[in-house]
């Protein structure tokens, strides 16, 4: 189920009285948001931009929304989520792929989302596989949008 200790969860009951626990995603809330600030990132830099919470990609703009658009994010990616710190893909450095499912997308950049010093999600940049690495314009964007939404989340 995905659910790791610390991980946010909401508690329901059904009408039977049984407790239904679901898995709670402060960044999800924001997807609209997110998504605007994709569409956003994508018209400055024309690279692919997207958004995760800490299981699946919540927005995207730029391409692969079909393939990567709430899909579980890699283990490689939840690696880089729990080790806050930026990522950006060096040429000769093995690719990350975005999804467990899909390597046809692999990160240029990522930047966690850190609120209250939790990690809540990943700002991306992705490119193809076997692309060019990212830039330092997109490495600053994306750690600019990450630091953005952890202060929304916080207020």
């Amino acid at each position: 189920m995905r659910i790791r200790e610390g991980d946010p969860l909401e508690i329901f009951t059904d009408k039977e009285g049984e407790l239904i626990f679901k898995k709670y995603s402060p960044v999800g809330e924001l997807s609209d948001f997110a998504g605007q600030l994709c569409d956003s990132l994508r018209k400055s830099t024309e690279a692919i931009a997207a958004v995760c919470d800490r299981d699946s990609v919540i927005a995207i703009a730029g391409g692969g929304r079909r393939e990567l658009l709430d899909k579980p994010v890699s283990q490689a990616l939840t690696q880089i989520m729990e080790e806050r710190h930026t990522y950006r893909h060096q040429n000769g450095g093995s690719s990350v792929p975005v999804v467990s499912e899909d390597e046809r997308f692999c990160l240029s950049v990522a930047a966690p989302i850190l609120s209250q010093g939790d990690v809540m999600g990943c700002v991306l940049f992705l490119s193809p596989r076997g692309s060019s690495p990212g830039t330092e314009v997109e490495l600053k964007l994306a750690q600019t949008v990450a630091l953005f939404l952890g202060k929304q989340m916080e207020g």
